[in-house]
């Protein structure tokens, strides 16, 4: 999969802190940016689409799940870091599982339902374990 030529300027985007008893949902990016790390769900936000709607449509995308949006959890700002790497703001958003089993499309290879504090040695994006904590104590609450 050939990487896309990143814009030259910043690109919004938003992910989802998807639980589901007890456990959050990570996902293994298949190619460019993060390719073989695992994140959380989402992707850019299209002209004219709502966070909450792009969230909504991402997670579709990338899990075929449905999620109930709790609240903005953390937000992260991704600087390129090589020539031709892109500059991404995210909005990550704590969400519970609605319905449906995840079934990936080809942006990512693998997915599993971990315990927010069992992450161990995966290789993960820079800030997730973060993310995920504020997201947790959105969901606890």
């Amino acid at each position: 999969m050939a990487s896309p030529v990143q814009p030259s300027h910043p690109q919004l985007a938003v992910s989802a802190a998807i639980f589901r008893d007890g456990k959050i949902l990570l996902v293994r990016r298949a190619g460019s940016p993060a390719r073989g790390f695992y994140s959380l769900p989402g992707g850019r936000v299209e002209f004219g689409e709502t966070l909450h709607a792009a969230l909504h449509r991402e997670v579709a995308e990338e899990t075929a799940l449905k999620i109930g949006i709790v609240d903005l959890a953390a937000w992260r700002e991704v600087m390129p870091k090589t020539s031709g790497g892109g500059h991404y703001l995210i909005m990550s958003f704590a969400a519970r599982w609605s319905c449906g089993e995840v079934v990936l499309n080809d942006e990512l290879d693998d997915h599993q339902w971990l315990a927010p504090d069992a992450l161990g040695e995966l290789k993960i994006t820079d800030g997730l374990q973060e993310v995920i904590q504020s997201a947790r104590r959105l969901v606890d609450a």
